[in-house]
């Protein structure tokens, strides 16, 4: 039987919530100061996704200063012209960089942080560039990114720079493209990581989110960024006031389960296409109108889980709907980052290898039930949620629908998803409170 139109509905939903997602996020704003021929355009299209200094739309702030941005990516990138030039022109882009820096303090188009480029190769910092870094360093974090950085060199300059006491941030070594020496020699690229490790520690956390979406360097960044909002997200919502759902009410799970799998498809900020997602939505969903980890959790899933025992009559409790979810969450996590690194490396993976590696991979946590690591992790953040039991909106919702005579159970995929709203604020407050009870630790 042919592929349903329901299935390629939640295709569809899928990735539209993801790009909701993207849009809900506060973008991260760069600006990017240095002299034309530095590399600024290298360094940006190793670091961030979308080729952003090629694709991007670039609207002039100031006569020397560019905005660039592209929908559906959460950063904009100010890049400077003229530094190069006669003195006079590079004391009106100075006094157009920092006027910008001040006028939009406390905007959204606040400069997060700046990227002073050098050439490393050149072994050189002018005075008057010195003194601008100072007044940067005065209003922004500010990092000096050496480009084109190839040995002891290089490093003898980072320490030179380090030690003019600047005011800055720090100081790294970029190779931002493997550089061919001779035929057989390579230097590979190198530094990224650190520069974007740098930025986290400077950008402020409502925009850290956007900052793991768009750079494309650090994938173990993106996978342990996933797991960790996955985890909470996974705590709160089947912890204290999940009411149990009888099997054949297991699609009451999808809302949650979709909004859990576009915030993870949101945070690695990668290209994944219909096809893509069509391929492990089916996985889970079968292609015979199963919905998708409803009536199929009925008949295949939940019986690979040890001890939940006889569907017939049976009910998902808040512990089942964790493994399940979790199954799906953290494998799904699994793939996106092969996916990210084969994309990284310019590789591919087949839909076929795509398929069975979700399977494996869900099969493989299902089986381990409450034994798997994941779930140990999310019954700890469970324990921190009782807490809020008093407080838990789906309880509240369930408490009002006795009042009004009516079965919790029976809530309603409606009403299942204005839940999955609340849980983001509810899940907020949990992992508020979790710091807290860190700290009276």
């Amino acid at each position: 039987m042919a592929k349903s139109s329901f299935d390629m509905s939640l295709v569809k939903e899928l990735m539209h919530k993801t790009q909701e997602e993207i849009n809900k996020m506060p973008p991260v704003n760069v600006m990017l100061v240095g002299k034309t021929g530095v590399g600024k355009s290298t360094l940006v299209n190793s670091i961030f996704r979308e080729n952003l200094s090629q694709t991007g739309i670039g609207k002039p702030v100031t006569q020397h200063l560019v905005k660039i941005a592209k929908d559906g990516v959460p950063i904009s990138l100010y890049d400077t012209r003229g530094l190069e030039l006669e003195k006079s022109i590079q004391h009106q882009v100075k006094k157009e960089v920092l006027d910008t820096i001040k006028k939009n303090k406390g905007k959204e188009d606040q400069i997060h942080v700046v990227y002073y480029c050098l050439n490393a190769a050149s072994n050189r910092i002018e005075a008057s560039e010195i003194d601008f870094i100072k007044e940067l360093g005065k209003e922004v974090p500010v990092i000096v990114v050496l480009t084109q950085s190839i040995g002891t060199p290089a490093e003898e300059f980072r320490k030179y720079i380090y030690q003019l006491n600047l005011g800055i941030v720090g100081v790294v070594n970029i190779m931002a493209q493997p550089y061919p020496i001779y035929e057989s020699v390579t230097i590979p690229s190198s530094g990224l990581v650190e520069l974007i490790d740098l930025t986290f520690t400077v950008v402020p956390k409502e925009v850290s989110e956007a900052l793991t979406n768009v750079q494309q360097v650090d994938i173990a960044r993106k996978a342990k960024q996933a797991r960790k909002w996955a985890t909470h997200y996974i705590a709160t919502t089947f912890g204290i006031g999940f009411s149990p759902i009888p099997f054949s009410d297991a699609t009451l799970l999808v809302p949650m389960q979709v909004t859990m799998m576009a915030h993870i498809t949101a945070i690695f900020g990668m290209a994944v296409d219909k096809n893509t997602m069509t391929t492990i939505v089916s996985v889970v969903g079968g292609t015979s109108g199963a919905t998708f980890l409803g009536r199929y959790i009925t008949s295949n899933l939940l019986k690979l889980i040890p001890g939940v025992g006889s569907i017939a009559g049976g009910i998902i409790s808040g512990t089942t709907a964790s493994i399940v979810t979790t199954a799906l969450g953290m494998s799904y996590v699994e793939v996106l980052t092969i996916l990210a690194k084969s994309q990284q490396e310019g590789g591919t993976v087949s839909m076929d290898q795509l398929k069975e590696l979700m399977k494996t991979k869900i099969e493989q946590r299902l089986k381990q039930g409450k034994q798997n690591p994941d779930i140990q992790r999310i019954r700890a953040q469970q324990g921190i949620t009782k807490e809020l039991q008093n407080d838990s909106p789906i309880k509240a919702e369930i408490i009002e629908n006795e009042k009004q005579k009516t079965n919790p159970i029976k809530i309603g995929v409606r009403q299942t998803k204005k839940l999955t709203q609340q849980v983001q604020g509810w899940l907020q407050k949990s992992m508020k409170l979790g710091t807290k009870d860190k700290k009276a630790k």
